[in-house]
């Protein structure tokens, strides 16, 4: 029976609305962009664990800023008239206080209207950015890490190995479209990194995560696993290592950050 010894600790931040600009682009793969947004409005931002995540206000064609939210609502509210921009959960690369950088990675996938506007990002350009509400902190004393997702996932993925301590266990599966999109990603962890290539099949596949997930094999002791991408895939691995290995729930987070035919999805995912 498995005795349940560490537990996350949730911590919230303050939740404020910044228009920020575009400072730099970089693609790091051919179906991944880094953008970099920076600006005084971002003074005081934080972000405490890898998997958090912001709302993302995109400027409407022919517009230079997203409109703005009425204040004080617990939910985006905009003035009668005004159309509300499209709005993205994404997660945060990495943010350097110093230098009031934020950066966020997007997949180019599809002509959405986060795609549409990372594909033409260039220095200069507004974008709003709301939030982290609050982050989960995993405690960093697992005897193993599984960390599994598609390329959704991977900016989380990177920043969660690139923050790991030297010798934490990482054991990582990630589904990419084609082996173009494999990359090297620091860490001090000792990481097992497997790529998975679709290889033509369409993005939301179960088979490749699944498949690779069945086959690895679980380390001796209590395993801490992070889940993220399309949301009924990312519900059946939750729901064979609760049911299947019998990870504690509690040791178990899943997130579904997109779902096959429905624009903007994102959601906690339980068995």
């Amino acid at each position: 029976m498995n005795v349940i010894t560490r537990t996350p600790l949730r911590v919230r931040h303050q939740s404020k609305l910044r228009l920020v600009q575009v400072a730099s682009v970089q693609s790091v793969s051919p179906r991944m962009r880094r953008i970099v947004l920076a600006g005084d409005a971002l003074d005081g931002f934080t972000t405490a664990a890898a998997d958090d995540h912001v709302k993302l206000l995109f400027p409407a064609p022919g517009q230079t800023k997203p409109p703005l939210p009425l204040p004080g609502a617990d939910r985006f509210s905009f003035p009668a008239g005004v159309t509300p921009p499209a709005i993205r959960d994404y997660a945060p690369r990495r943010f350097d206080p110093a230098t009031n950088q934020l950066t966020i990675e997007f997949v180019l996938h599809g002509d959405g209207p986060a795609a549409t506007w990372a594909s033409q990002a260039a220095p200069g350009m507004w974008l709003g950015v709301a939030g982290p509400r609050g982050s989960l902190l995993v405690p960093e004393d697992f005897d193993a890490y599984l960390l599994a997702g598609d390329e959704t996932a991977l900016p989380a993925i990177a920043r969660r190995l690139d923050e790991m301590p030297a010798g934490a266990r990482a054991i990582v599966l990630i589904e990419v479209a084609d082996g173009a999109e494999e990359r090297y990603l620091p860490t001090a962890a000792n990481a097992s990194i497997t790529w998975l290539p679709r290889g033509g099949a369409a993005p939301g596949t179960p088979a490749p995560l699944a498949t690779a997930l069945r086959d690895t094999a679980l380390p001796h002791g209590e395993t801490h696993a992070w889940l993220a991408g399309e949301i009924e895939t990312i519900r059946a691995l939750r729901t064979h290592l609760v049911q299947e290995r019998h990870l504690p729930r509690e040791h178990v987070r899943a997130a579904g950050y997109w779902r096959i035919g429905e624009a903007g999805a994102h959601a906690r995912v339980d068995d």
